[in-house]
C-alpha cells in the first residue's frame, strides 16, 4: 500500500509536530502518566491521518457497458432527477458518501473523452444534505464514451472536507478505473447515468472504487 501525494506534506508536518511535542514532554514534562498518554494519543492521531491518505491496489472488475463506482463508501441515494447543469435531461443519480475512514481517491467511472469540466465554489453543508449537490463546493465532470453515451459525475465537499483536488480537464482522454481526483476529509460523489441503465446497487450498499459496478449502461 502507498500513500497519496496530496497527503505527503500533511503526514510529514504532523509527524514533526507530534514528535516535537512528545520529545518536549519526555525531557521537560516530568509526569510519566501525561507523557505516556500523550504518546498513545499521538500515535492514534498519526495512524488515523495516515490511513486517510492510503492508496490500496485495486483491480478493475467492469464488463462491457458497465460503469464502476468512482469512490469507496456507502450508497446513500438512488433517484431519478433532472440534471440541469449540462445534460439538461432526466437521469438516475447514484450518490456515494465517503466517511473519513474511507479511501478518498476518486476514479473515472468510464473511459472516454472529458466533454465538460467546471469547478464551483460553494458552501460546506454535510455531504448527505439534499442541497449539497447544488450548494456545496464541487466539481462537475462529463465523460463521453466511444458509443456517445455521456455520464456526469460530481465531487462534492462535505462539512469537514475543505479541499477538492482534480487532475482532468476538458478534452482529456480518460481511462476507466484511473484516478481523476481526491477529496480531503469526508465527502461525496454523485454519478448521473442515463435512464434505462440497469442499476446494480441499492441504497445502503457499501461500494469500493474501481471494484464495484454501479450500473450497466443502455
Amino acid at each position: 500500500m502507498t500513500f497519496h501525494r496530496e497527503g505527503s506534506k500533511i503526514i510529514l508536518g504532523l509527524f514533526i509536530v507530534l514528535t516535537l511535542i512528545n520529545v518536549a514532554l519526555e525531557y521537560w514534562g516530568g509526569n510519566q502518566i501525561v507523557t505516556s498518554s500523550t504518546l498513545f494519543v499521538s500515535l492514534i492521531i498519526f495512524i488515523l491521518v495516515a490511513q486517510f491518505f492510503r492508496v490500496p491496489k485495486k483491480t478493475l472488475a467492469a464488463g462491457p457497458d458497465e460503469l464502476i463506482s468512482p469512490a469507496d463508501g456507502k450508497v446513500v441515494t438512488i433517484e431519478e432527477i433532472h440534471e440541469s447543469e449540462y445534460l439538461d435531461c432526466k437521469a438516475i443519480q447514484i450518490s456515494v458518501f465517503m466517511s473519513p475512514i474511507n479511501v478518498h481517491v476518486n476514479f473515472n467511472p468510464i473511459s472516454g473523452i472529458v466533454k465538460y469540466f467546471k469547478y464551483h465554489e460553494g458552501l460546506f453543508l454535510v455531504a448527505w444534505h439534499p442541497k449539497s449537490s447544488t450548494d456545496n463546493e464541487r466539481t462537475t465532470v462529463v465523460t463521453e464514451d466511444s458509443k456517445g453515451r455521456k455520464v456526469l459525475f460530481r465531487q462534492i465537499a462535505g462539512a469537514v472536507a475543505r479541499r477538492i483536488c482534480w487532475y482532468v480537464k476538458e478534452g482529456d482522454k480518460v481511462e476507466q478505473g484511473k484516478e481523476f481526483g481526491f477529496i480531503k476529509f469526508g465527502s461525496r460523489v454523485d454519478v448521473m447515468v442515463p435512464l434505462g441503465s440497469e442499476i446494480k446497487v441499492k441504497v445502503g450498499d457499501k461500494v469500493k472504487g474501481v471494484e464495484t459496478v454501479l450500473a450497466k449502461l443502455p
